[in-house]
């Protein structure tokens, strides 16, 4: 067995993580080919010394661009690695580009594809990520759902039973490993002057939030009416689309500290020890409901459904007012709802697994 890990943005290399740490454990035989979907490979090198993670040994960097360049890029890209090493599985992760360009090229070269963190759903097809999804789940061999829910939702769309394996998400193995890493390696509290539970923390950077005037406004205003209501700092590290759509649209920010894109291990302190997080990110959603942390989800809709059900979050949107209010409600909350996303061996399960159908 020979496996393909295709991965672009820093999302897929957090959520991959306990997988490739996996498949160095028992040497086995993988490569990762990074595509720099999101940034080039350079920048995210010191992402993989800090995880701890070997080097990918093919970066495309294909950098930012419309959907279709981007994309296209990719295609050609990953079609001539995989002829060249000839892997048994691509293995993909999630909802980018990335992953719909991994798949669709694996499967028009006859190779199987396994589709890590399948079957999630938000039913917005006006989202990039719900159409990459959607596409990755219906052209791969093997799924692996995270939930039961996400099983349901799979056989529902007619894929086939024996194509769908429940493993956990492997976010909650990664959230447990790397949170070991940070607190031998980072201080970012005392960086920032800041309290454990005495602060928010925020992340905007979904397309239909940062490049929508009215709702990204909308979403600031709202968080500076959090500060002024709660009385407790309010940090924002900002994704560079964030940025750039703040000078584009001319746009104020009060109430709020922005600061530069932080590195994953600061921000995973950051988000362990906020009284809050308030974020439009899927992955978010399911990291502070593992670790306890309250949520208030600035989108009309999420493709995480089982954060809304244990009550570890809760939908917002992005008017000023009821931003204000779901904060409240989720401050006067208990923090003791179960985690429904597994034990934390989801990326043994699905290496298992791999051994069994492939290996």
């Amino acid at each position: 067995m020979k496996v393909a890990v295709v991965l672009g943005t820093r999302p897929e290399i957090i959520k991959f993580s306990p997988i490739i740490r996996e498949f160095e454990r028992l040497g086995l035989d993988y490569f990762i080919l990074h595509t720099g979907q999101h940034y080039s490979y350079n920048m995210d090198r010191v992402f993989f010394e800090q995880l701890e993670l070997p080097e990918a040994k093919y970066n495309l960097d294909v950098g930012s661009g419309s959907h279709a360049e981007q994309t296209g890029k990719m295609l050609m890209g990953i079609e001539r690695v995989l002829l060249r090493e000839q892997p048994s599985i691509v293995l993909v992760e999630g909802d980018t580009n990335t992953v719909l360009a991994g798949a669709l090229v694996a499967v028009k070269l006859g190779i199987k594809v396994g589709h890590v963190e399948a079957g999630l759903r938000s039913y917005d097809r006006q989202m990039p990520e719900e159409v990459n999804r959607v596409l990755a789940d219906h052209c791969s061999d093997l799924l692996f759902a995270p939930t039961e829910k996400a099983r349901q939702t799979l056989l529902g769309e007619g894929i086939a039973n024996e194509k769908i394996f429940v493993t956990g998400n492997t976010i909650v193995d990664a959230v447990h490993q790397n949170l070991e890493i940070a607190k031998r390696k980072v201080s970012v509290l005392d960086e920032l002057g800041v309290r454990v539970g005495g602060y928010f923390l925020i992340t905007v950077h979904r397309q239909e939030n940062v490049d929508n005037e009215k709702r990204f406004i909308g979403i600031l205003e709202g968080l500076e009416l959090v500060n002024k209501e709660f009385d407790l700092p309010v940090i924002y590290p900002i994704h560079p689309r964030a940025r750039k759509q703040l000078k584009a649209f001319g746009i104020a920010v009060n109430g709020v500290i922005v600061v530069d894109p932080l590195d994953y291990l600061s921000f995973l302190m950051l988000e362990s020890n906020a009284r809050l997080v308030l974020t439009d990110s899927g992955g978010v959603q399911e990291e502070t409901c593992i670790l306890g942390v309250p949520c208030v989800t600035l989108r009309y809709n999420t493709e995480r459904p089982e954060t809304l059900e244990v009550g570890s979050n809760v939908l917002a949107g992005t008017e000023p007012g009821e931003i204000v209010k779901k904060v409240d409600f989720m401050l006067n909350k208990e923090c003791s709802w179960p985690n429904p996303f597994g034990d934390g061996k989801a990326g043994q399960r699905i290496v298992e697994i791999l051994r069994g159908k492939i290996g």
